[in-house]
């Protein structure tokens, strides 16, 4: 999905956690986001939002990204920076988990996810098109978010459209 885009994921759905922390994506979205398998890959994005992705295109992404850092270990580029280096690896271990879409478009919200997303269930989270990828929002952060944002829209839209 991220390397070959054609269409963009857009759009902005709100859906109710059930009690097994479980949501349906929208039927919308589901013809735009179908990864093979329904193999996906979710992730920590900022507090009060996690984000889906296709698992293969992802998954090579940042194993390249990673092969780099860990040629430059090999080298010595990295001695300096060991605390960063550890904040990564922290980082790293915690922020993705591969997921699985049941039928229908549902997905089911690891434990750690949860608590990152602040929502429990029976409440509402909104589902929003990020153009590449899907993501899944705390409803209060999502309005902060956008309000934050859409001031500079004509701006982003202008360097985007160059």
């Amino acid at each position: 999905m991220m390397n070959n885009v054609q269409q963009l994921i857009l759009g902005e759905f709100s859906r109710r956690i059930d009690e097994r922390y479980r949501l349906s994506l929208p039927g919308e979205f589901l013809e735009l986001f179908r990864p093979p398998e329904g193999d996906c890959i979710l992730a920590k994005e900022r507090p009060g939002c996690l984000s889906l992705w296709e698992k293969t295109s992802w998954q090579s992404k940042l194993n390249d990204r990673v092969e780099l850092i860990r040629q430059r270990i090999k080298l010595g580029d990295l001695e300096q920076k060991m605390p960063q280096l550890q904040i990564f690896g922290r980082l790293l271990s915690t922020r993705h988990r591969p997921v699985q879409l049941a039928g229908k478009g549902r997905l089911l919200l690891p434990e750690g996810f949860r608590e990152f997303l602040g929502v429990e269930p029976g409440k509402e989270v909104m589902i929003v098109g990020a153009a590449v990828c899907l993501e899944i929002w705390h409803p209060t952060k999502w309005i902060n978010y956008v309000e934050q944002r859409i001031p500079s829209f004509r701006k982003l839209l202008n360097t985007l459209s160059h």
